[in-house]
């Protein structure tokens, strides 16, 4: 028994492993980055004072949008939260969104399970490494939104941090993302209205921080949400 024992401690000192299977200690090259920019989401009368200062203009050049605008894929080296700690944009959505994480052995930015609670519906959606998932990665303003937003005029650079800025994804429902697609609050908001303040003060937020437009309609959407708060 005693052997067995000690031979049960040596596997778990070598896995690098907690009791609970993930691993505690990170690998080379991967620094303790936030996961979320400081001060974000804005309180709902932080994030009504910056609607108020928003420039409101109608969208442009949206017929020039094309994703690849936005870089080719996720990117880690960017200055956005979450950039720059050696861990894929998505994983760390993953780490940062789920419970009930277990992460990988050798590589602890990858997220083998765990259970997202979506915000956009109240769903509760199991993840697993190895299996088909529900689980898709949001830009909460759409990078099409942004484009027509005045995304169209930034260096291909401010795009790619947009794109992979922490503050601007969350991980989310599938079928409910593809059904937002890049619409803007005053075409599509969260059908669980319990999440209707937090989701007026990201949008604000996000576009208080890249300095994007919204137009007369979309302004006027953002604030009914911003008065769900209590």
């Amino acid at each position: 028994m005693i052997r067995t024992v000690g031979v049960l401690v040596l596997v778990a000192a070598v896995a690098g492993c907690s009791p609970t299977g993930v691993q505690e200690s990170a690998p080379a090259g991967r620094s303790a980055v936030p996961l979320v920019g400081a001060g974000f989401p804005p309180s709902a009368a932080a994030a009504r004072t910056q609607l108020a200062a928003l420039k409101v203009a109608w969208g442009e050049n949206w017929q020039t949008y094309e994703r690849s605008a936005f870089g080719d894929g996720w990117s880690d080296e960017t200055d956005a939260p979450g950039g720059r700690n050696g861990c894929d944009t998505r994983d760390d959505v993953l780490r940062r969104d789920l419970s009930e994480l277990r992460l990988g052995d050798r590589n602890p930015c990858v997220v083998l399970s765990g259970v997202l609670h979506d915000p956009y519906t109240g769903k509760e959606l199991p993840y697993s490494y190895r299996k088909a998932s529900q689980i898709q990665t949001d830009h909460v303003v759409a990078l099409g939104a942004a484009w027509r937003a005045g995304a169209w005029a930034w260096t291909p650079a401010r795009r790619l941090a947009f794109a992979n800025d922490l503050d601007v994804l969350l991980a989310t429902d599938k079928q409910t993302n593809y059904e937002k697609s890049s619409k803007t609050p005053d075409k599509w908001k969260p059908p669980r209205t319990a999440y209707w303040c937090e989701y007026g003060r990201r949008w604000t937020g996000i576009k208080a921080k890249y300095g994007l437009t919204v137009s007369p309609p979309e302004k006027d959407a953002v604030r009914e949400l911003l008065d769900s708060c209590r």
